[in-house]
C-alpha cells in the first residue's frame, strides 16, 4: 500500500511502514509543512495514496466522505506521545494484512480500530 504521512506525526511511523513493505512517504518530505487540508488531499489524490494523520478533520465524513479518497487513517489516541504512536502503528500494521482501504476510513484508536466507509 502506499502512504503519505501528515507533518503531524513522528517520521520513524512511516519508517516503520515502509520497513513493512509499504511505500510510505511524508508532507515533510515534499516540502509541504503547513499545507492546509486540501493541499495534503490534493497530494494524496494526485499519489493515489491513503492519508494517515492526527487531525480529526479528516475523520468527519460530510467533508470527507471516504468513498472519494485513496484511504484515510486517523489517530484518535489517549496521547500523542511519540513512543505511544509509534506502538501503536506497529499494531495497526498488523491489522493491515490483505485490507484493502481504498474508500474507507479507518479511526485507529488505543485499543480498537473503527472502519467506516
Amino acid at each position: 500500500m502506499w502512504f503519505k504521512f501528515d507533518g503531524n506525526l513522528p517520521g520513524e511511523m512511516a519508517r516503520l511502514f515502509a520497513e513493512s513493505g509499504h511505500d510510505a512517504t511524508t508532507v515533510l518530505d515534499e516540502g509541504m509543512a503547513g499545507a492546509n487540508d486540501d493541499a495534503i488531499v490534493a497530494i494524496c489524490l494526485s499519489e493515489d495514496r491513503i492519508l494517515v494523520t492526527l487531525d480529526a478533520d479528516f475523520a468527519d465524513i460530510r467533508a470527507y466522505p471516504p468513498q472519494r479518497y485513496p484511504g484515510m487513517v486517523v489517530f484518535r489516541v489517549s496521547t500523542h506521545a511519540r513512543r505511544h504512536l509509534l506502538e501503536i502503528s506497529v499494531s495497526l500494521l498488523g491489522s493491515l494484512g490483505g485490507a484493502s482501504l481504498q474508500g474507507q476510513l479507518w479511526i485507529v484508536e488505543d485499543a480498537r480500530i473503527r472502519i467506516r466507509e
